[in-house]
């Protein structure tokens, strides 16, 4: 897109399927290389990639030429996809509906890198469900109780 200059940089966050803790260390580094190609594919820039046995927290520098819906849609269902395929698992994989997206200024990207590099210090000392309402909370999203991500019974 000739004269279209951006600089958008959003933080995607999504969880597997009834928040099962899934994601082995066996298959995440391979899991996380499958995503960042996904997300190449779409000349986006990732910035960061983690998470935990339940979740995942993408850092990207998005293009314009997609859209938020249209990038998700594709890393989940070709990731779940390939993970079934690959038959990490012996359970058929999902992803949960939904996810976060949430934005930032460039001055803010370093501080989001290395908070996505340190999740299992975060997860150490608070829950997933109280990182993703905090998310929520500090960006003023207004949400309906009933589609939070919802803590494994």
């Amino acid at each position: 897109m000739a004269n279209t200059y951006t600089q958008i940089h959003l933080q995607f966050v999504f969880a597997v399927k009834y928040r099962d803790g899934l994601i082995h260390s066996s298959f995440k580094d391979e899991l996380y290389q499958y995503i960042t190609g996904i997300i190449k594919n779409h000349n986006h820039k990732l910035l960061a990639i983690n998470g935990m046995p339940d979740h995942v927290h993408i850092l990207v520098g998005m293009r314009p030429t997609q859209s938020v819906s249209d990038l998700m849609q594709d890393i989940k269902g070709s990731s779940s996809k390939w993970i079934n395929e690959k038959r990490f698992l012996k359970v058929k994989f999902e992803w949960q509906e939904g996810y976060g997206a949430f934005s930032y200024a460039k001055s803010q990207v370093n501080t989001v890198v290395n908070y996505i590099k340190n999740q299992e210090q975060h997860h150490a000392v608070r829950s997933f469900n109280q990182e993703y309402l905090e998310f929520l909370a500090e960006f003023e999203v207004v949400y309906d109780e009933r589609y939070i991500f919802k803590a494994p019974i």
